[in-house]
């Protein structure tokens, strides 16, 4: 018989019970209530209410109980206030990392391969004839006396020539300074759809990436509203938005000052936005319009873009936001810098981010 059958809906990723199963449940459920601790415990509570997911003989008070025990929470003894601690921040921030980047393995101090061949760092699957100033070290000796052997024989007579010797080519490596700007305008809560929640889970999966696969390279973060200010990895879980319009000048013109500063030859910018640049700050007042797209706004935004691009620090941008105009807007952004735009959904942020910043080839190493 052709057709659908439909059946109650029962979810299979509800823990069941014991401490490792609720605490990953309880670490999610800090990244919605902005790292507050009460608040998702009384989340918890609830969820356990409804789907039971304790027992009798492992139930909530003792998981609260196993947390604060391991280093998880501090409870005020005079206030009776619960927090997180800075080992449940790494947490929170591993748990991102598992949940966006999959199986992704630790290595050693890993940088960023430059499509340019020649005296570099790591070797790869190239040969070639050995040419004037390359590196005795270079030389596969094995293949060389091969060759020599094909060439010339194996009798008494052996020699060997410039032209038997084979190079391993290498690979370079580069360092690579990112500014990750997170918009934290109201828009990005409007609509019934929470925006911040998965732009912060990509801000500290990426800095945890970074800390374990590309140690060398360095990671600064920078939040957009009315102005734009940094904000520290520990910052991140307690990131909320704010009653603020888009002044995406602003977090550009921090972004490329941070940059500045930077001595690596690789420097790039990654902005996740879900919205249209709606403000600026003329001296001590704001000038705003939600609007459309307001001319003033947009030509100094746009300008900001090129004068990144002739700092030859590329923007690549992630819109979280479908509306045709805005788009419209964000290629014209995308051209005036020479960068990269993504029109992502809230589910693919993280893969994209990823790719993007795994395959970073932009500079070639001279």
């Amino acid at each position: 018989m052709r057709g659908y059958g439909f059946s109650e809906f029962k979810p299979n990723q509800i823990p069941k019970g014991g401490f490792d199963e609720l605490l990953k449940l309880f670490l999610e459920l800090l990244n919605y209530t902005s790292g507050d601790a009460g608040e998702a415990l009384s989340w918890l509570t609830e969820l356990d209410k409804q789907y039971n997911i304790t027992n009798d003989e492992y139930g909530i008070g003792d998981f609260i109980d196993e947390l604060k025990q391991k280093g998880y929470l501090n409870e005020d003894n005079q206030s009776g206030e619960i927090n997180i601690t800075a080992k449940t921040e790494q947490s929170i921030r591993q748990s991102a990392l598992e949940e966006i980047f999959g199986k992704l393995k630790k290595s050693g101090k890993g940088n960023h391969r430059s499509p340019q061949s020649g005296q570099g760092d790591e070797k790869n699957a190239e040969r070639r004839e050995f040419e004037f100033g390359d590196s005795l070290d270079q030389i596969d000796m094995t293949q060389s006396v091969q060759n020599a052997q094909v060439n010339h024989g194996i009798g008494d007579d052996f020699m060997m020539t410039e032209r038997d010797l084979e190079v391993e080519e290498k690979d370079y490596k580069t360092l690579t300074s990112t500014v990750l700007m997170i918009d934290i305008s109201h828009s990005m809560i409007l609509y019934g759809e929470d925006r911040i929640t998965p732009a912060k889970k990509v801000a500290m999966a990426l800095a945890e990436l970074i800390r374990t696969k590309y140690p060398k390279d360095t990671l600064d973060i920078v939040v957009f509203g009315n102005d734009a200010w940094p904000i520290s990895l520990q910052d991140l879980p307690y990131l909320q938005v704010g009653p603020y319009h888009t002044n995406t000048y602003a977090g550009l013109e921090l972004a490329a000052d941070m940059l500045r500063r930077r001595k690596t030859s690789n420097k790039q910018i990654f902005m996740i936005t879900d919205g249209k640049p709606t403000c600026l700050k003329e001296g001590t007042r704001y000038y705003k319009n939600s609007i459309g797209l307001d001319k003033k706004v947009v030509n100094k935004t746009l300008n900001m873009a090129a004068q990144c691009k002739r700092l030859k620090i590329p923007i690549t941008t992630f819109m979280i936001a479908k509306d045709p105009y805005l788009q419209q807007f964000v290629r014209k952004f995308t051209e005036t810098n020479g960068g990269k735009a993504f029109y992502s959904s809230l589910g693919n942020l993280g893969e994209y981010i990823f790719e993007d910043y795994a395959r970073n080839r932009r500079k070639n190493v001279r």
